[in-house]
C-alpha cells in the first residue's frame, strides 16, 4: 500500500509517540477490506508502540478504530484514509500515541470542559482539501475529551449511506445521526458552534497580556516570515490573525512558489503554522483587527481586536488582501471547485476549457490575457466606464473581441440649444440617467454602426456639433473613445464601422429605437444583468 519513502517516514513520525496504540480493524469480505487489512499491517510493521487486536463487528465495513489501552479514547476511519486523509491518519495516530494536540491552551481547556457524549459522523472525499481541516479537528477533540466520539467516512466507500442521507458535498458533518455542519471548520468553529458559552471562556482577554516588542498583525505567508525574522532575533514577538495561512488556505493547487513544484493551500498554511511554531512566536487565531491606535507617552502602539488590545514598541502589518466577492447564489458553494480568484495561480488547471472572467478593467483584462494562452476559450465581461482595460484587449493579438459598446450622447449643458431628438420621435430628455453615467452622460443602445444612420442636413447635426465642441468627451468623436475603436485588426474584422471613419461622420451617429426599450427589468437577476453586458474574448 506504501511506497518505501512514505514507509521511512511514518517510521520517522510513530517513533515519536510516547504511549501504546491499538489498532482495532472491523473488515469484511470484499478487495477494499483486504487493502484496509494490508495497510494496518504496514502500520504495525513501522511503529514499535502500534499493535493490531482481534477484528470485531461494526456498522460499516471496513472500518478501524485507533485507541489507546487502558482510556475510552478512540479515532475511527470508515474506508480507507488515503490522499489529502493520509495526514489525519497519521495525526491520529501520533495523538492516541500521547503526542500532544498543538492548540491553543485555552482552545483545549474548553474542549475538555465540554459536557455530555458527542458522536460525531463526518463525510469526506479523499481528494478535498477543505475535508482534512474538520477531520482533524474533532479527530483531536475526540482525543482531548473522550466523551467526543468522531468516525471519518470516505464517501466512495459507503456511496449507498451518501445517497441515503443525500449529501452532494464535503465535508458534511453529522452530529448524533442529524445533519450539523458543512464545509471548512477549524477546532474553534466547531467548539463556537457546539457551546457558545465554552468559545468564551477560551478567547482569553488580550487586553491582560504585556507589551510586545514586535506585533505582527496578519498570519499570512508575509505575516509568519515577518513574525519568524523577529522571533530569531530574540525579539518578543506575537502574530495575530484570523487564521494561520490567511486567504492561502482557499487555494486548491500552488505551482509558482520557487523551489516547490507543486503543494497545496492547506499544506503550505500547515507549513507556515509549523514553522512559526517553531520559535517563540505568540500565534493568535480567531481575531480580526479592528482600528490602530497611534503611540501615546509610553512609546507604545495599540491594536484593537474583537478579543481586546494589544500593545507593542512596533507593529507590522501584514494584512494582506481579500479576493472580491460577486455575492450570487451558489459563489461560496463553489469556491475552489470552479470558481477561483487568481489567474496566475489557478489558470494552469483550466488548461483547454471554456473560462469566463467577470470583472472588464485592467485586472480583469490581465486576467484574460493570461488566460488567453492557455485556456480554451475566455468570456469576459465588463463593468462601465473602463476604456483602459477595453484597449488593452483590443492590442492583443490572441484576443479576438466581440466586446460591445454602449454609445454616449451629448447631453445640453445648462439647456442651451435644442438637443437632437431620437429617429423614434421620442425627446432627448427621455432618456437621460443611466444608473452608472451620472452626470452628462447617456448610454445609448449596442448597434455596429451599419445599423446606425448619420443625420444629414437641418439643424440637429449643426447643434449636436455646438455641443460636442463645448464638452468634446461627452461625444462619440471624443479622442478618448476612438482612443480603443479601430487600432486592432481582430476588432476591425468583428464591428461593422463604417460610418466611424471620421471624427466628423461620428459625430452624427442616431440610433434606432430610444433607450427606454432596453431599461433594466428591476426583477432581473445580477447575473443576467452581467451576462446581457459580456463580450467574448475568442482564443
Amino acid at each position: 500500500m506504501l511506497e518505501p519513502a512514505l514507509t521511512q517516514q511514518l517510521k520517522t513520525y510513530l517513533a515519536m509517540t510516547t504511549e501504546p496504540v491499538v489498532l482495532v480493524p472491523s473488515p469484511g469480505a470484499d478487495h477494499r477490506s483486504e487493502q484496509m487489512m494490508e495497510l494496518l499491517g504496514e502500520i504495525e510493521a513501522a511503529g514499535d508502540r502500534v499493535s493490531i487486536a482481534d477484528p470485531v463487528p461494526d456498522d460499516r465495513t471496513p472500518s478501524f478504530a485507533i485507541t489507546r489501552p487502558g482510556t475510552d479514547i478512540s479515532v475511527r476511519f470508515a474506508g480507507l484514509p488515503m490522499g489529502h486523509e493520509f495526514n489525519s491518519l497519521v495525526l491520529a495516530l501520533l495523538q492516541v500515541g500521547g503526542v500532544p494536540v498543538k492548540q491553543d491552551a485555552a482552545l483545549l481547556d474548553a474542549v475538555r470542559g465540554l459536557k455530555g457524549h458527542h458522536e460525531f459522523t463526518t463525510y469526506m472525499s479523499l481528494t478535498c482539501q477543505n475535508c482534512p481541516t474538520v477531520v482533524q479537528a474533532l479527530n483531536a477533540m475526540s482525543v482531548v475529551n473522550p466523551n467526543i466520539r468522531h468516525t471519518a467516512v470516505e464517501g466512495g466507500a459507503f456511496q449507498d449511506e451518501i445517497n441515503e442521507h443525500g449529501i452532494q458535498s464535503v465535508p458534511a458533518i453529522y452530529l448524533d445521526g442529524q445533519e450539523w455542519g458543512s464545509g471548512r471548520m477549524t477546532m474553534a468553529d466547531i467548539l463556537e458552534k457546539l457551546d457558545a458559552s465554552a468559545a468564551a471562556q477560551a478567547a482569553e482577554d488580550l487586553s491582560e497580556r504585556d507589551p510586545y516588542d514586535v506585533l505582527v498583525v496578519g498570519s499570512g505567508p508575509a505575516g509568519a516570515a515577518a513574525a519568524v525574522y523577529a522571533a530569531r532575533k530574540g525579539i518578543r514577538t506575537a502574530m495575530v490573525g484570523e487564521r494561520i495561512g490567511g486567504q492561502v488556505l482557499d487555494t486548491e493547487a500552488i505551482e509558482n512558489l520557487i523551489s516547490v513544484p507543486q503543494t497545496t493551500g492547506p499544506k503550505l498554511g500547515a507549513a507556515l503554522a509549523a514553522h512559526v511554531a517553531a520559535y517563540d512566536v505568540d500565534a493568535i487565531e480567531r481575531q480580526h483587527a479592528t482600528e490602530l491606535i497611534p503611540a501615546g507617552e509610553d512609546g507604545l502602539t495599540g491594536v484593537r481586536f474583537n478579543g481586546g488590545e494589544l500593545r507593542a514598541k512596533a507593529v507590522v502589518l501584514a494584512t494582506g488582501a481579500r479576493w472580491r466577492q460577486l455575492g450570487v447564489p451558489g459563489e461560496q458553494k463553489y469556491k475552489t471547485k470552479g470558481v477561483t480568484y487568481c489567474p496566475h495561480c489557478d489558470g494552469p488547471l483550466f488548461k483547454g476549457q471554456d473560462v469566463a472572467v467577470v470583472g472588464g478593467g485592467n485586472s480583469g483584462i490581465e486576467a484574460a490575457i493570461d488566460l488567453a494562452g492557455v485556456t480554451g476559450h475566455v468570456t469576459g465581461g465588463r463593468v462601465h466606464g473602463q476604456p483602459q482595460g477595453r484597449r488593452r484587449a483590443a492590442g492583443h493579438p490572441a484576443l479576438a473581441a466581440q466586446c460591445r459598446r454602449r454609445h454616449l450622447r451629448p447631453v445640453d449643458p445648462g439647456g442651451r440649444g435644442r438637443l437632437p431628438r431620437h429617429r423614434a420621435g421620442v425627446p432627448g430628455p427621455q432618456h437621460r440617467r443611466a444608473a452608472h453615467h451620472p452626470g452628462a452622460r447617456d448610454l445609448r443602445p449596442d448597434r455596429p454602426a451599419a445599423q446606425h444612420r448619420v443625420a444629414r442636413g437641418g439643424g440637429e447635426p449643426h447643434q449636436a456639433r455646438r455641443d460636442h465642441r463645448q464638452h468634446p468627451r461627452r461625444h462619440l468623436g471624443s479622442r478618448r473613445l476612438r482612443g480603443w475603436r479601430l487600432h486592432h485588426p481582430a476588432l476591425q474584422a468583428d464591428h461593422h464601422f463604417d460610418g466611424f471613419g471620421s471624427h466628423r461622420r461620428a459625430r452624427r451617429l442616431r440610433p434606432h429605437h430610444p433607450l427606454g426599450e432596453r431599461r433594466r427589468d428591476p426583477g432581473e437577476g445580477l447575473l443576467s444583468r452581467l451576462s446581457r453586458s459580456c463580450g467574448e474574448l475568442k482564443v
